[in-house]
């Protein structure tokens, strides 16, 4: 199956009909971060992340598992300083 998300010299291309339902699905784009999933009413979610850490995080995830897990820890860390 193809990836549902690339970019040209336009910009993002994102194709939903090929993501699956409640799967996050990630995309690196001029420094940025860009999260995505199809809902189960397919609803199209878009993220873009910006801060420094949390891109690199992500982009040195392995898998999709990993990014949701890194993703939670963030958060969490992220919430106990506040």
């Amino acid at each position: 199956m193809d990836y549902p998300i690339s970019s040209d010299e336009n910009g993002i291309n994102i194709k939903p009909e090929l993501m699956e339902k409640e799967k996050i699905y990630h995309y690196e784009f001029k420094g940025k971060i860009l999260l995505l999933f199809k809902d189960s009413q397919d609803f199209l979610n878009c993220y873009e992340i910006e801060e420094e850490d949390l891109v690199n995080l992500i982009k040195s995830s392995k898998n999709n598992d990993e990014i949701e897990k890194n993703l939670e820890e963030y958060i969490q860390h992220k919430n106990l300083k506040n």
